[in-house]
């Protein structure tokens, strides 16, 4: 029987329509291959997302004990030094025994799996630890006219600042402050004072026989010199029985910023450049802040 048409021209056409679907799958084929050879080698298609890596929540893997972290007040050789007072429970808060407590809770955990990360909360006024004032503090006018400390001038809060140590036989009086001849042209100074040596903020218990400033004192220093920021070493700037006075005197004019609870013992007298940064808290006459002067 003679062979029919199909087995020839035809059977030449399905052969040659094979051979382009094969060409048109050669690429997937290879695909393939190299995301075979990846896995066999290790390699996951996606860095940092491979089988080892892989974890039921969010990717956190278990750690092995690590050894206890450095504390340090001086940072870079010594060129850096922190000037701000690490919080805690037992730190002092103003008129109160009780210290800080419960300024810090663990809302939610990672322990036992209980939860993907953890978060903090803090819980503590806006005058803890190291801070600074805002006009608001004791203005109510102010206060109510939105001066807060998110208004307070970082060109102030930044910059070269002079570290004096005051006589440690009384308060801050006008006449104390003439006698340390404080140049013209000074816009920052630190005042350490017998609240260092006594390590006041080391004691849980309030003591109102710190040192600070008497109304005199802040009206001198307002009055003879260019000063825009006044640190102190302890809660307030003002000595205890002339506290709102002095805070009157230093904020009536929104030219005088107060930082108050410096960390000063480490700390040699001179020349500094200063850095203070309170959080920005619109709304708020007060913030904790962190505060470094650098060599």
């Amino acid at each position: 029987m003679p062979r029919s048409r199909w087995d020839g021209t035809d059977a030449c056409l399905l052969c040659r329509s094979k051979h382009s679907v094969s060409m048109e799958l050669l690429p997937f084929f290879l695909l393939l291959l190299i995301g075979a050879t990846a896995v066999a080698y290790g390699e996951p298609a996606y860095p940092g997302y491979g089988a080892d890596d892989a974890e039921p929540r969010c990717g956190v893997k278990e750690v092995a004990a690590v050894p206890a972290p450095e504390r340090r007040e001086e940072f870079d050789g010594g060129r850096i030094l922190d000037i701000s007072h690490y919080y805690r429970e037992d730190m002092p808060a103003f008129e109160s025994a009780e210290g800080t407590p419960g300024f810090l809770r663990l809302a939610r955990s990672m322990r036992n799996g209980s939860d993907i990360a953890n978060f903090s909360e803090l819980r503590l006024t806006a005058h803890s630890g190291t801070h600074v004032d805002a006009p608001g503090h004791v203005f109510e006018h102010y206060y109510d006219a939105g001066f807060d400390v998110d208004t307070l001038d970082l060109a102030v809060l930044n910059g070269p600042a002079l570290l004096v140590d005051v006589p440690r036989d009384s308060n801050i009086t006008a006449d104390v402050l003439e006698s340390l001849h404080i140049p013209k042209g000074v816009r920052r100074v630190l005042f350490r004072t017998l609240n260092t040596d006594r390590k006041l903020m080391w004691k849980k218990e309030f003591d109102s026989s710190y040192v600070g400033f008497m109304e005199d004192g802040a009206q001198w220093l307002t009055d003879n010199t260019d000063i825009q920021l006044v640190g102190v070493d302890y809660l307030s700037v003002g000595a205890y029985e002339e506290c709102i006075p002095a805070h009157l005197v230093f904020l009536e004019k929104r030219e005088v910023i107060i930082v108050e609870a410096l960390n000063l013992e480490h700390v040699t007298a001179g020349i500094y450049t200063l850095h203070c940064l309170p959080l920005r808290l619109r709304g708020a006459e007060g913030s904790p802040a962190r505060c470094i002067l650098i060599k």
